[in-house]
């Protein structure tokens, strides 16, 4: 299931939202970050991680491979 809360999952319980790559801490989901599915498990990264590894998320490598 796609929305099961895991040690990786992004959301935490004040609303603000984790990068998956470098940790940075945005209140909401801003529109501008990329959310990325690995394993069944949502993941969300900042505007600098995604730009930084945009051939590897739109070749669906998992974040693990970067």
């Amino acid at each position: 299931m796609v929305n099961q809360k895991t040690h990786h999952e992004a959301d935490l319980a004040d609303g603000q939202t984790v990068c998956a790559g470098c940790g940075a801490v945005a209140e909401d989901t801003p529109p501008t970050w990329t959310c990325s599915v690995e394993n069944g498990e949502r993941r969300y990264f900042c505007d600098r991680c995604a730009r930084e590894n945009i051939r590897a998320i739109e070749g669906r490598l998992d974040s693990s491979w970067w």
